[in-house]
């Protein structure tokens, strides 16, 4: 990759250097193009992209009228959020999302509506209720929810509260024989500063136009040393986890309670509390075979906090908890929901433009911003295409992923399934960690479907508005992206970046060589409230971000289903020879003898 990069180009400059092509586009009928139909090419990643897009000012105007002043993307989110609520991958709340999207999808006019299954996933789960009340020295309601995963108890019960702190497997034996019936507190108590930095964010022009400048790193590649002892640092106490889970099961604890994590800028406070992955008392909890054996909880700080202080002057405390959860199945499956708007050009209707975002979401909240935000803006991008009787080129494919909070495994399974996939390391250190963490060693397998696949455009950063776009390294595309955002600078999408970013389901895509994008978004209260928080409710959407959302991503759906040619590829991923890239070049150093 060049060290020259694409900065956000400036939409002022670009609207006058696009002024002809632009109006051109304006004056020539939209089917000018279909008189002759181009040619499909044998391998996208050898196909030649013009300099100057093509674009249909008409649609874009089309679009935003049906999107800006016709909106249903607020009727979806409540219908889903509200009338479905939480859905954890594996829960009946996530059945019942899938036919829901699928029928409402055939409703709005979409054809193919239908259910893939991606393979097993593990525990079907769902919590009816849970409470927690402090007994003594004082009485108190503590808010409290089950972790995901988590047994019942058998009824509410009642138990002295101790906190422990094991940090290495020789602290364990601190502790051997003394928990029997006990409510444990496992966690440090964090620090809680005060809230004085704004929860609410929006980029302002000065972190766009850095967020552009693409960082040249030093090294070769690969992670940096810092960053391998960090993840060694984290797999080692996740190993500890599991060991320390057994031993509370076998001392016969009556309940765990976690402390919340924080969120950005000290939002994870006031009655906040974030109940995900990072909560539970088990690495892989939804596998029959690693199930947590106790329940557990995990509860707001200050509650918490009162707890541990007490504890820590030993003041006798008891706490009252009654979790009451659901197992519905050991070997669920998962399923993505996926639907079409045909293609009707006769050399181009096989090839496909795919849109999405991720359904199972958390169980604190009902998923609004993560990722209800971005199924029900997927959602609206068809819907409004639909409305506007658009006939598109390419076939334009809807997919709707599950399992994504456990490690991409919906889109992970369909790519897979349909595009390709690479074997994954079996080193000793890399099977300890979760599938999707494992390092690709290749080489890549790719199916035929994998080159009729244009692009896949995502998004799951929450409500806030578009405001750009990563091109994932992908740096053939930036010119033309900035030309699709060129007159949409008025809804403030202005930046282009050469940048990846990671998290989510466009990586499985990126993965097989085919293009995959996220969209850059405002923050606005994701990290620092939302994001797999009991916040994270149809309350924190913002219907205006969300309108603007499904117009911009409507219009770069449409763009890729018109133009002439694909998008264009990065070179297609060859991870057998990473490590081989990377080896220093042998005899480069004057004098230096061979090592035997």
């Amino acid at each position: 990759m060049s060290s020259k990069f694409l900065r956000p180009i400036s939409v002022a400059c670009l609207v006058t250097t696009l002024a002809l092509p632009l109006a051109a586009a304006a004056a020539a009928p939209t089917k000018s193009d279909k008189s002759k139909p181009a040619a499909v090419a044998s391998d996208p990643y050898t196909e030649v992209q013009p300099a100057t897009e093509t674009l249909d000012l008409t649609a874009y105007q089309r679009i935003r009228d049906e999107g800006l002043n016709h909106s249903h993307v607020m009727e979806f989110a409540s219908a889903l959020m509200d009338g479905i609520g939480p859905r954890l991958t594996g829960s009946p709340n996530l059945k019942k999302a899938n036919e829901w999207t699928r029928d409402t999808l055939t409703k709005v006019g979409l054809e193919n509506a239908h259910l893939e299954d991606w393979g097993e996933f593990g525990l079907g789960w769902q919590q009816l209720n849970t409470w927690a009340r402090m007994v003594t020295p004082d009485t108190a309601v503590l808010a409290v929810q089950a972790t995901p995963w988590s047994p019942s108890t058998s009824g509410p019960v009642t138990g002295d509260v101790v906190y422990v702190n094991i940090q290495t497997e020789k602290d364990i034996d601190n502790y051997k024989g003394k928990l029997a019936g006990k409510i444990i507190l496992f966690g440090a108590m964090r620090e809680v500063p005060p809230v004085d930095k704004a929860l609410f964010e929006r980029y302002t022009d000065k972190e766009l136009e850095d967020l552009a400048e693409f960082p040249v790193a030093a090294g070769a590649g690969g992670l940096t040393p810092e960053m391998q002892a960090r993840l060694q640092a984290r797999m080692e106490r996740l190993r500890l986890i599991d060991k320390i889970a057994q031993f509370f099961a076998d001392e016969k604890v009556a309940a765990v309670l976690e402390p919340s994590r924080d969120g950005k800028n000290g939002g994870g406070s006031g009655g906040t509390f974030f109940d995900d992955n990072g909560a539970t008392l088990g690495r892989t909890p939804y596998i029959a075979e690693k199930r947590v054996k106790i329940p557990v909880a995990v509860a707001a700080i200050e509650g918490y906090g009162r707890l541990y202080r007490l504890t820590q002057a030993h003041v006798p405390v008891s706490v009252e908890i009654d979790v009451e959860t659901k197992f519905t199945g050991e070997h669920e499956h998962g399923f993505d929901t996926v639907a079409e708007i045909p293609g009707t050009d006769p050399t181009l209707k096989d090839q496909v433009v795919m849109v999405g975002g991720h359904l199972d979401s958390w169980i604190a909240g009902t998923g609004a911003t993560d990722n209800g935000a971005g199924t029900v803006v997927a959602m609206e991008v068809v819907r409004i295409l639909k409305a506007l009787n658009i006939k598109p080129r390419r076939t334009i494919r809807i997919a709707l992923w599950t399992g994504e909070e456990e490690g991409l495994f919906g889109s992970k399974g369909y790519v897979t399934q349909h595009f390709g996939s690479a074997a994954t390391s079996t080193a000793p250190d890399q099977l300890q960690l979760p599938e999707f963490m494992r390092r690709a060693t290749g080489p890549l397998t790719v199916k035929p479907d994998q080159k009729l696949i244009s692009g896949y455009f995502n998004i799951d950063n929450g409500t806030g508005k578009v405001r750009g776009i990563y091109t994932q390294g992908n740096v053939a595309i930036a010119p033309i992206f900035a030309q699709w955002i060129a007159p949409l600078k008025d809804l403030g999408v202005t930046t282009v970046t050469n940048r990846n970013t990671g998290g989510t389901d466009h990586l499985s895509f990126d993965a097989v060589g085919i293009p995959g994008f996220q969209f850059i978004q405002d923050d606005l209260d994701y990290e620092s409230r939302t994001h797999h928080s009991n916040e994270d409710t149809v309350e924190r959407l913002q219907p205006a971000d969300l309108k603007q959302i499904a117009v911009v991503e409507a219009i770069f759906v449409y763009n890729a289903a018109q133009r002439d040619q694909m998008l264009p590829r990065k070179p297609l991923p060859q991870p057998e020879l990473e490590e081989q890239k990377r080896k220093p070049i042998e005899g480069i150093f004057p004098g230096a003898e061979t090592q035997k």
